[in-house]
């Protein structure tokens, strides 16, 4: 953070703020609390709030310095529909980004459902993004250009992508066979700083 501070989150426990010397100098506890968190220019948190979640759960909220909430947003809402509100795994949309944009609107990783939904500042979705492209998507990030780079969990290959959302194409791409791809940042050197985890599959036999 500006301050030198450091935000993170713990799963379902709560939102951290630490100082270097590793003190908590500000929390929010709350076990729906899950994946991402920001703290925004006017002093509030956005977060998502979807450990397990439920179709009544909220999938963002936001809260001011004193925990209150001051925005929430449910996908209920908009996808309470065929072909999204029947899926569950790991929760109903197991959303795992969210970030506020610089003209205002809020970008909604939605896991489950393989799309990246903008929102107005009232929660309308006035755009989704990654239908039949994306797949397990994480952590989509808006550029400085207006393209979108995100975190695709696509088969056989994990694939970061940049795509061009004025032409509605991927004009970028680096697949990492055999990882997790989990982030992908543009660094000021216009380098992508991608983080991965390396899988292996292992099975054991137990006789009894």
């Amino acid at each position: 953070m500006p301050s030198g501070n450091i935000l993170f989150v713990l799963p379902r426990n709560g939102i951290y703020e630490i100082d270097r010397k590793g003190r908590v100098v500000w929390l929010f506890l709350d076990s729906k609390v899950s994946h991402d968190a920001d703290r925004l220019p006017n002093g509030n948190t956005l977060f998502v709030y979807v450990a397990f979640d439920q179709m009544d759960d909220a999938r963002v909220r936001e809260v001011d310095p004193s925990g209150k909430v001051v925005w929430s947003w449910y996908a209920r809402d908009h996808f309470n529909r065929a072909l999204y509100n029947a899926i569950s795994e790991e929760g109903w949309t197991h959303t795992n980004s969210v970030s506020r944009l610089a003209n205002g609107n809020t970008l909604v990783s939605l896991r489950n459902f393989g799309i990246v939904a903008e929102l107005d500042a009232a929660g309308k979705v006035i755009r989704t993004i990654g239908e039949g492209l994306f797949e397990y998507e994480y952590d989509p990030e808006m550029q400085s250009n207006g393209n979108l780079l995100v975190a695709n969990h696509n088969q056989p290959a994990q694939t970061v992508l940049e795509i061009d959302l004025a032409m509605g194409k991927t004009v970028w791409s680096f697949a990492m066979p055999g990882h997790l791809v989990r982030d992908a940042d543009c660094l000021p050197n216009s380098n992508t700083l991608i983080i991965a985890i390396r899988y292996c599959w292992r099975w054991w036999w137990v006789g009894g």
